[in-house]
């Protein structure tokens, strides 16, 4: 890819097949609750405004998803396709949606990465994020996943 300015802007729903692709081939092992389809209809819901795209040339090539709950904001599913990567792409979506939950009166930012993924963990680290000594705890709710299953 051809460097070019990147635009970071709201997602579209102009943009939902491109992002469906995007993370489907980012997180190609992720459990059914993660199923594209099913984040963005729940993100489109709360706060969509948060929910980013990076454009290359009116491409998609990256997405994050950031939320605030009123205590601390987290950020979900960060991806750049493979031939845009190491561009600042991830960087830029990163703080764009740092400066969104940082003007709804946000002061922490969390988030989670699979242990065994250290490129992302130096990736995080690199941007100012810190391993925290946590223990992270989840619960399914509804006794299905998102699907219906």
């Amino acid at each position: 890819m051809a460097s070019a300015e990147v635009e970071i802007r709201p997602f579209a729903e102009a943009d939902r097949a491109a992002v469906i692709a995007l993370w489907r081939e980012a997180f190609p092992d992720d459990p059914p609750w993660n199923e594209p389809e099913v984040m963005i209809r729940l993100k489109c819901r709360v706060q969509p405004e948060l929910f980013l795209v990076g454009c290359v040339d009116g491409r998609v090539v990256g997405a994050v998803m950031a939320g605030f709950d009123g205590v601390r904001g987290w950020m979900h599913h960060l991806a750049v396709a493979p031939g845009a990567r190491r561009k600042g792409i991830a960087t830029g979506l990163m703080r764009a949606a740092e400066r969104g939950l940082a003007r709804l009166g946000c002061p922490k930012v969390n988030l989670q990465i699979r242990s065994a993924n250290n490129a992302v963990v130096a990736f995080y680290r690199a941007i100012g994020y810190a391993v925290e000594d946590h223990v992270s705890m989840g619960k399914r709710l509804g006794g299905k996943d998102p699907r219906g299953r």
